[in-house]
Order: C-alpha cells, then structure tokens, then sequence
C-alpha cells in the first residue's frame, strides 16, 4: 500500500541534521509517509544516518546524485516519490511527533487543501545563537508575519523549510527551477496555474537555521537580492513588507547623518525600534541572553536584506545589468 506523504529532502554536507531529522520522523505518532533523501554531491555523505534509521523501522529511501543544487534535487526526488502528497522540509528541519498527525486531520477535513504550509520555530534544545536568529526571522516586527505568523503584512506563501502540494499540482506546474528563493517562486506559479496557498498553522516544525550571526548575514543578504529577482518574473508580487527594510536601512543612515550633524536625539527613534525587539523577543523566549541576543539579529536581518534588495535593485533598475530572468528560465532543468 502507498504511503500518504512523500518526504522529500535534499542534503549537502549536513549527516548530523539528517540524524536529527530521521529520529524526529521515527517518533511521528503517523508514520503514513515515505522519506526521500537526495544528496546533492555531498563530499560528507548521510547514507550511515539513513541507513541506521531505515533499521529502526523508518520508510526511507536514499539517492545519491552530482552536485546540481537543491531544486534539482527535489525534482529528483519528486520523479521517484509514489505519494499522493508530496512534503518538503530542509535537512536542518527537526519535525514535533504530531506534525503528520495534525496533518492527515487537516486534510481529512478540508480535501479540497491543494497546496499549503506551516511555520517554523525553535526548540527548546536549540542554541541561543539560533533561537535568537529564529526570533528575527518569525516575528512581526522584524518580518511582518509573513512566515506564518498569526498576523501578516502579506499572503501566506509556503517554504520549503515546511511545504507541501498535491501530486496533480506538481504535473501540472512542474518542478522547482534552480535559483534562490525557489520555493516562492513555486508558490508564485502554483497560485498563477489557479491553486490555492493554505496555511496549516499548527503544522510547525522546528528549524535550527544559521549557527553564527556571519553565516545567517550572507542568507538574508542573498534573500534580499531575490526578491529583485522574484519581481521580475511577477511583477505584481513585490509588496511594501518587502521594501521596508531597504527603506530602514536608507532611513537609519538618514539619521545618523542627523544626528553626527544636528542632534543625536534623531536615533531615538532607532533605540526605540530594538528595544521593542528587545522585549518582545524576551516575552517570547523567556529569556534574558537570547532576547539580547535577538536585537543584533534583527539588525542583521534587516540589514543583510535590505543592502541586499538594494543593491540587485540598483544593478536591475539604474545600471541596467541586472540577470536576463527569461534566458536563465529557459536554460534551467525546472519546467
């Protein structure tokens, strides 16, 4: 009998992740799922991880392919699932024993749910370090909800760290096309073929994210730049959140200019701005370290992101030099 779900995973580099992964999966309280691992030319593979967990009783399947990036290889996992749902998560992705439970309930009841999502957060095992990243990226005042919070700026649109369609969403859209933030981009064409876009918000998982504040500015800085890129190919889906921290990164250079020049009560505003992370991350965490922690990573967030959109904005709009979407579109394996 097929399963419910196909899980789809693809791997670089990250056997200790996929452990973690695995184990979460093997405490599900419904395991109505395959596991469909795809290492994408890891040079520090996760076949021992898998393997160990399949003897435990986990329905896993294990693929190792050439180094081709992470949408090519969940198209190549898609092509081998036999589920008539297919569920994405990142390998850093740890999943709470009733995710597939709350799920199947979910589906149960509204058959008519065609693709859809929920949100991420951090365990309680997490570092400080990531729990504070986790803050920044899921609050409202860093990210507008649009990641699944209860209150958003923006439709909800599903990401791969927790997404799922039905397997006649995936033949008629086609796969993921290898470019960053691939997976709005499979939102964006999901609902364009005429689908809808659910989000599931009891159905979290816990994601781990970045481990240093370094590598966690290079994500959101290349985050920024796609959005410029997602522009371009739906010109009605660039929205005001997504502007915002390009105009704070613009606004607070305003003020320190103001303030070296005039006043320094001009960066009042801005002390206000991260003490209101401050506490709302501290309501949040119940944690003194990591609500300090969470004011340096919300200015790397918005920072990192908003340098980002405005240099691919600049690079598009004023230099005209900007990538030619439609020629890569037609050279990439995605549909």
């Amino acid at each position: 009998m097929k399963p419910r779900f196909s899980i789809i995973v693809p791997v670089y580099n990250r056997p200790q992740e996929v452990a973690d992964l695995a184990a979460s999966l093997l405490a599900q309280s419904c395991r109505d799922f395959e596991l469909i691992v795809v290492e994408d030319g890891s040079t520090v593979p996760c076949r021992r991880q898998i393997d160990e967990a399949i003897a435990k009783g986990l329905d896993a399947k294990y693929y190792y392919k050439d180094n081709e990036g992470r949408s090519i290889a969940r198209n190549y996992g898609m092509e081998r699932a036999s589920a008539g749902f297919f569920i994405f998560f990142d390998s850093d992705v740890v999943v709470p024993p009733d995710y597939f439970k709350i799920l199947s309930e979910h589906l149960d009841k509204e058959p008519e749910i065609e693709c859809f999502g929920g949100p991420d957060a951090a365990h309680d095992s997490f570092s400080n370090t990531q729990k504070a990243i986790n803050y920044a990226m899921t609050a409202f005042l860093t990210t507008g909800g649009i990641r699944g919070g209860k209150v958003s700026l923006e439709k909800f649109t599903p990401r791969t760290f927790n997404m799922g369609f039905r397997r006649d969403v995936y033949q008629k859209v086609g796969g993921f096309r290898e470019m960053f933030s691939e997976d709005i981009d499979m939102s964006m064409r999901i609902r364009g073929a005429g689908y809808s876009l659910t989000l599931i918000p009891d159905a979290a998982v816990w994601h781990k994210r970045r481990i240093s504040f370094r590598k966690f500015a290079r994500q959101v800085f290349v985050f920024g730049m796609s959005r410029i890129t997602l522009w371009q190919l739906y010109p009605n889906s660039l929205k005001t959140v997504h502007m915002l921290p390009a105009l704070a990164v613009v606004g607070l250079l305003a003020l320190i200019v103001l303030a070296l020049t005039v006043s320094w009560r001009f960066l009042l505003p801005v002390a206000i701005y991260f003490l209101a992370i401050l506490v709302g991350a501290f309501v949040s965490t119940r944690s003194v370290t990591t609500a300090v922690m969470a004011v340096p990573a919300a200015a790397v967030q918005i920072g990192g992101y908003g340098t980002g959109f405005i240099k691919a904005w600049f690079n598009a709009c004023v230099l005209r030099r900007g990538r030619n979407i439609d020629n890569e579109i037609k050279m990439r394996k995605g549909k």
